[in-house]
């Protein structure tokens, strides 16, 4: 740990002095070769354009290609644009048509063309065929190298394909069977091919595909993938002819994405698209300016709240004591709520149908929640400032809490039938909300209680 620490040292005052002389570069370079891929990684994600092309060029070709498929295709973006030499038409060829395009989406489009151009005309094919579908489409993250069987080859004839072709295939652990018109007729594993009696037809062995089409959300296909516990999965068109395969790898990524951007919706903010020490402060504020102001503006209904009940709480000082109390928790229950029915959503355990047997669920959660709150605001409040008081904050809280969790349960199930992201209704703003109408639940609680 500590000669890999003291390597690191190294390679950044080597990139900060910018080398000048041959020895440098090549000292750059032997140092540099030492480090484990994940710190070469880091140090390219997180250092300035010019030093991470800088330390990038002085990488071997395998080693710099495995350093380079690792990075998101923003860094790649401008990893591309910083060395502009003949090593980047190597790493471009050297992508999967998949990940290519993930790239070329990151770069000027004139940068994109001329890319292009310097594939050979199969990995052009390739590429345009997975650009052509919608960003969010599953078809976009598929490999359309996929080595495919036909259901009257033998195991025998089966198993010499997949060794001869096997080096330029996505995978060949989930092997697709298709017919002449390239239609799924099902897949059969590697494992059940290396077992079978060689002369077992392959149509005999295969079995029903879990598949997607190509036009699928990508969140959906990777949510079922893993649903099924698969290792591969076949992307299909619209008249079922196999035209690529999604792997686990591609999978994982898509969650990966996805899961960052609802963590980032649910606590206020959007998604950075690079790395936290490589973005610009200027993309930061952009990510979080634009949710302080949503919410800066919902919280002014609060504040027209507080203003309509002014004269109550002029008459009763005491109440005014009790709002962080209330607001606090009508905000959090509404939360957990909310948090609890985004992600059974994601993970394909409820669906919009089932809307009304969720607001029937979080009717009674949030009723048991507030009974147990509201019966210990009962006896705290009551012992310290009376009867009546306790009453109030006892009954607010039971009501709170059913009108939060029925409102978080509610929401994401609301965004989900429009068409929006469900973390879009991120809890900040469903806090603002229980915290407006919070409040008018505890004045109106009051003033039927304390006769104001």
């Amino acid at each position: 740990m500590t000669s890999t620490r003291t390597t690191i040292d190294t390679v950044l005052a080597l990139l900060r002095g910018t080398p000048q002389s041959e020895a440098q570069l090549e000292q750059l370079g032997l140092e540099a070769q030492t480090l484990p891929s994940g710190e070469l990684v880091y140090l390219v994600e997180t250092r300035p354009s010019t030093e991470a092309a800088m330390l990038f060029r002085v990488l071997g070709k395998e080693r710099a290609l495995a350093v380079f498929e690792a990075l998101p295709a923003s860094h790649q973006a401008d990893l591309i644009t910083a060395l502009r030499t003949p090593q980047v038409a190597d790493l471009i060829g050297d992508l999967d048509p998949d990940d290519r395009a993930s790239l070329f989406d990151e770069l000027p489009a004139a940068v994109a063309e001329r890319l292009m151009h310097g594939l050979d005309a199969d990995e052009r094919a390739m590429t345009t065929a997975v650009l052509g579908y919608p960003r969010h489409a599953i078809g976009r993250y598929m490999s359309p190298e996929v080595l495919t069987l036909g259901p009257g080859m033998s195991v025998r004839e089966a198993l010499a394909h997949v060794r001869e072709r096997a080096e330029a295939a996505e995978t060949i652990y989930l092997l697709p069977v298709v017919d002449r018109s390239r239609v799924l007729l099902g897949v059969v594993g590697l494992r059940r091919l290396l077992v079978a009696d060689g002369g077992t037809l392959v149509g005999d062995l295969a079995h029903d595909a879990v598949r997607s089409a190509a036009t699928d959300d990508r969140e959906d296909a990777a949510r079922r993938f893993f649903a099924a516990k698969l290792l591969a999965m076949p992307i299909v068109d619209g008249e079922e002819r196999l035209v690529g395969i999604l792997t686990v790898d591609d999978a994982i990524d898509i969650l990966e994405r996805e899961n960052h951007e609802d963590s980032a919706r649910t606590s206020g903010s959007e998604p950075l698209p690079r790395s936290y020490l490589s973005t610009p402060i200027l993309r930061v504020v952009r990510s979080r300016i634009v949710w302080l102001l949503v919410l800066a503006v919902s919280a002014i209904l609060t504040v027209q709240v507080l203003e309509v009940f002014e004269d109550r709480l002029d008459q009763v000082v005491i109440l005014a004591l009790f709002i962080p109390l209330l607001t606090g928790t009508g905000g959090n229950t509404g939360n957990q709520a909310a948090t609890t029915v985004t992600r059974a959503l994601a993970v394909g355990e409820v669906r919009v149908r089932d809307l009304p047997r969720v607001v029937w669920r979080e009717l009674r959660v949030g009723a048991v929640l507030g009974l147990v709150l509201g019966v210990l605001g009962l006896l705290v409040a009551g012992l310290v400032y009376g009867p009546a008081i306790g009453a109030v904050i006892g009954l607010t809280l039971l009501s709170i809490c059913m009108m939060a969790a029925i409102v978080g349960g509610l929401m994401p199930l609301v965004a989900k039938k429009v068409g929006a992201d469900p973390a879009v209704f991120s809890n900040p703003f469903i806090s603002t909300f229980c915290d407006a109408t919070g409040l008018i639940i505890y004045f109106t609680i009051a003033t039927a209680v304390l006769g104001l």
